[in-house]
């Protein structure tokens, strides 16, 4: 099972997403990978600390011959599997992101759930792998569109993404992040995008305090922090994501 997270918009908490709904499912049982396909501004490492590791998905990337396992690393507090991408400028030139649907297909076996977090906008780096994946989740944060404007906003952000998602006939679910002024509207804005878009909002997550302290300390919030805001919206949110995967 592949799922691509996409935002139309940085700093909406798509990596944040990923690290914890990853999390989420490998508490339960499931033998989760997250792979940072963001291949030119990676930082998923920094959420499970591997920002400093020998192999990288650019190393793959670089040199098919290598043995993907290599740059795999089981984050001890989560369980989650991870394929860090690299940060440094000349691991990033000269990568072919097809070779994405290549690794994919040489890993996806091992795993019971695969989460490739894709970069912001139109996901161009990871294009190749919707064609394998079966799920997209499109994060956005609500309360960076004018108050006046904002359902607009978040409906054409949301109807872009999903076109690219519809176009490779995938499941695809929304999640509103870092919800603050916007809370007591929230409930209706889900209306709005299930009634006028059709997806499926798989909840809403709150802006919470504690999610930048987890990310510093590179443990997801989930087990950061299981009693925070954002950790128990985190959860619900998983247990709807596992419920809509696995039935």
């Amino acid at each position: 099972m592949a799922l691509i997270v996409v935002t139309g918009r940085g700093g909406a908490g798509k990596t944040t997403t990923t690290a914890n709904l990853s999390s989420i499912l490998a508490s339960k049982e499931y033998r989760v990978l997250a792979i940072d396909g963001d291949l030119y501004l990676p930082n998923l490492g920094f959420h499970f600390s591997l920002d400093n590791v020998r192999y990288t998905l650019h190393s793959l990337l670089k040199n098919p011959d290598l043995d993907p396992e290599w740059a795999i690393y089981k984050h001890g507090p989560t369980g989650v599997h991870v394929m860090p991408g690299s940060s440094q400028l000349h691991d990033v030139l000269g990568i072919s992101p097809r070779r994405l649907t290549d690794l994919l297909e040489r890993v996806k076996y091992k795993f019971g759930v695969i989460f490739i977090d894709s970069p912001t906008g139109i996901p161009f780096d990871t294009l190749p792998t919707f064609e394998l994946a079966r799920y997209q989740l499109i994060v956005v944060e609500i309360e960076r569109s004018p108050i006046y404007s904002f359902e607009t906003m978040v409906k054409n952000e949301i109807e872009k993404l999903k076109a690219i998602g519809e176009r490779y006939k995938l499941n695809i679910g929304v999640i509103l992040n870092k919800v603050r002024e916007a809370e007591d509207v929230v409930e209706k804005l889900i209306e709005t995008i299930e009634e006028d878009l059709e997806v499926p909002v798989l909840g809403w997550v709150p802006f919470d305090n504690t999610v930048p302290e987890s990310i510093n300390a590179g443990i997801p919030v989930v087990n950061y922090a299981p009693w925070s805001d954002a950790a128990i919206a985190f959860k619900e949110v998983g247990n709807l994501l596992e419920e809509w995967i696995f039935g």
